[in-house]
């Protein structure tokens, strides 16, 4: 038994500081934070009000109103009352505000028209929606903030979770409390995670013709942590697959909702795109474990199962980090020869190797050192890096 003993308001994620002293000293610009479902966007935006000296309201557009317009209008007028009424600034809050249809458009116009000291905090989990209009409608009027899953340090602060939790369980710390009976944990993570995430927020980005097909594709995935996959292989594997440019297509729409990666093959100077098998990754362990039928102990007894789980943690790790940032996360394979990850950021370029104890032995790390011999080269695991290290530390200091 783990054990299972927090409130989520008495945990604050590191950008919520930041984000008040923002709301504090640059009224000019409003504040965006944008992540996965369920990681904690809600709770800091009230633990933000509770920081403030002046009144909050919260407005949530997560199942679609009928009347937009009508619905933001509202929210605006309230804001504007309450300056009135307090003579202070008010935080309006708007969570899931892009479900709405043309929300950059009349965002832009309530902002630049305000009338009162109204400071506004928007939240999303729908990073392509979101994004989308933040740069079409809104640019240079807000400041972005990237909430990720929650990494080990946290899970461990939270929960005192051990790396095994965190390579099992992964980082909801909503599906947490649920930890001490796996039964219940997987189907909250199957129900309130991923179906959630997918019908509420993949399918709206854009019409989906084959529902069945994305969904489909996210369960081969979880199936196939940090495995190569190619596009040729998926239609094999799929019913009603269609061709490899959906699939393609779908594999993208999953990665901007933060639930799996198709790791692009490594080249010097570019990333090739299609051409590739990509590297299934999926950007929470507990979407892996919540689908697969084995249990913790049974998990982590299969040696090859848990080099899977640990491999998987370790690009999670990079891309959650890494999200927003100019460095990316690749493959590399040549002949037998395969190096698990590469970083690279311009010139900079960083080899991992992820060592978990599964049988075999690889020689990819010499390989890619004599094709790019300026790389770094890192090996995470027994005879490296230890992976308590590895995963309390940004990635980013790999590149230096």
């Amino acid at each position: 038994m783990i054990g299972y003993s927090f409130s989520m308001n008495e945990i604050k994620r590191h950008s919520v500081p930041a984000i008040v002293r923002k709301l504090v000293e640059t009224p000019s610009v409003f504040q965006v934070i944008t992540g996965p479902r369920q990681v904690g966007k809600t709770t800091a935006s009230r633990q933000i009000a509770a920081e403030l000296d002046y009144p909050s309201i919260y407005a949530t557009a997560d199942y679609m109103v009928s009347d937009a317009d009508s619905w933001l209008s509202s929210q605006w007028q309230r804001a504007e009352m309450e300056c009135a009424k307090n003579n202070s600034p008010v935080l309006l809050i708007l969570d899931e505000v892009q479900k709405l249809p043309n929300w950059s458009e009349a965002i832009k116009y309530f902002w630049d028209g305000r009338k009162a000291d109204i400071r506004l905090l928007l939240l999303g989990s729908s990073a392509l929606l979101l994004q989308k209009g933040l740069t079409e409608s809104l640019a240079g009027r807000f400041f972005l903030h990237r909430f990720s899953h929650w990494d080990w340090a946290e899970t461990q602060e939270a929960f005192g979770w051990s790396l095994e939790d965190w390579f099992f369980f992964g980082g909801y710390p909503g599906a947490a409390r649920f930890v001490d009976n796996e039964d219940d944990w997987k189907q909250y993570v199957r129900d309130a995670l991923v179906e959630s995430t997918i019908s509420r927020d993949v399918l709206q980005m854009q019409p989906i013709n084959k529902p069945a097909l994305l969904r489909n594709l996210f369960g081969l995935a979880a199936a196939f942590p940090a495995q190569l996959f190619s596009y040729n292989k998926m239609l094999g594997q799929l019913n009603d697959a269609g061709n490899t440019t959906t699939l393609a297509h779908y594999l993208t729409l999953l990665d901007r909702a933060y639930l799996v990666s198709g790791l692009e093959l490594f080249s010097k100077g570019h990333v090739k795109k299609r051409g590739s098998s990509p590297k299934l990754v999926l950007w929470n362990n507990a979407l892996i474990n919540g689908l697969c039928m084995k249990s913790r102990e049974k998990a982590m007894q299969d040696s090859t199962w848990r080099g899977r789980l640990i491999e998987n943690a370790v690009g999670a790790h990079l891309l959650n980090y890494l999200v927003g940032t100019n460095s990316v996360v690749t493959y590399w394979r040549r002949g037998p020869h395969e190096v698990d990850y590469v970083l690279s950021n311009g010139e900079s370029i960083c080899a991992l190797e992820v060592k978990s104890g599964r049988p075999g032995y690889q020689q990819g790390l010499s390989a890619f050192r004599r094709e790019y011999p300026d790389a770094k080269a890192v090996v995470v695991g027994p005879s490296g890096i230890p992976f308590e290290v590895f995963f309390k530390t940004d990635p980013i200091e790999w590149l230096k």
